[in-house]
Order: structure tokens, then sequence, then C-alpha cells
């Protein structure tokens, strides 16, 4: 990372950082380009890994480019505002990048899971998933980082 002093090396505030994301993007491979996609998302801490769930449809290109190559970049960010500075003009925001692999989740006890990992990073805590209708047309995507950095520069008032 080229500033240093915005990299935040803490693994428990780069989790706050992602879990204050309101979109999550994947980074898919294609063949000839990369592919970029934003998701709804939750996520949770398992054996001190972080793991990723979005839902998804059923079929479509993010479903097929990752059935082939698994391995896929994540992206999220917070963008607080904008500063006049003496050197021009700076944003200030959070971010993280990370690497992983993902799977789809077929067993339907993790779908609801995963699912209700989604809905409680929207604010839906008392609602359950069968509340919000069938799981039969829902794919749910499970990312289990190997790696995420996270990086800031915020704002001083």
């Amino acid at each position: 990372m080229r500033r240093k002093d915005r990299e935040i090396t803490d693994r428990n505030e780069i989790y706050d950082v992602l879990r204050r994301c309101d979109t999550l993007r994947i980074a898919i491979h294609d063949d000839e380009y990369p592919y970029a996609v934003p998701v709804s998302f939750g996520t949770e801490i398992i054996n001190d890994r972080i793991v990723i769930y979005f839902h998804s449809a059923l079929e479509g290109k993010k479903i097929e480019l990752i059935k082939k190559n698994p391995h896929v970049c994540i992206e999220g960010d917070i963008f607080h505002r904008t500063q006049e500075t003496a050197h021009g003009i700076t944003v200030h925001y959070e971010s993280v990048i990370g690497f992983g692999e993902c799977r789809f989740v077929e067993e339907q006890e993790e779908i609801v899971h995963g699912l209700e990992l989604v809905m409680k990073h929207y604010g839906y805590l008392e609602r359950s998933v069968e509340q919000c209708g069938s799981t039969a047309h829902v794919a749910v995507g499970k990312i289990v980082l190997d790696e995420i950095t996270g990086k800031r520069n915020l704002p001083i008032d």
C-alpha cells in the first residue's frame, strides 16, 4: 500500500468498515475483461476468517463466471465527504479490499443463515427469511476471504 499513513492494520477495524459498507462489489474473472458486480451482503467471522454471504438470481453471468473460476476480489467503501485543502480537494472515505474463494451454498440451513445475515445487515432484525418469501428462487453465494486490507482518510473536524 502506497499511503501507509492511511492503512488500517487492525483486523477488527477492517471488519468494522466492512460491516458499515452499504454495497459490496465482487470482481470476477472473465475471458477478456474482469467483471465487477455490486451485491447486497451480510458477513460474519468463522474460525477467525471473514465470511461474506450475498444473494443472487439462480442464473446469469455472475453465476456462470464464479462457477468457472471461484477466485474473487471484493471491494467495499464508505464515502464521507470531500474537502478543500491547501493542495486541492481530497475525499474522506473508508474502504476494504479482499481476496477469497466463492461457492454457492446448497444446504437449506446455510441458505437461510446466509439470507438472515444479509437481512440483518440491512436492518431487518425482526423478520425471518420465511416471512420474506421462498428460498427456491434465490442463490446464496459464500465468500471466505483469504486476505483483506483496509484504508481510510477520515475527516478532521
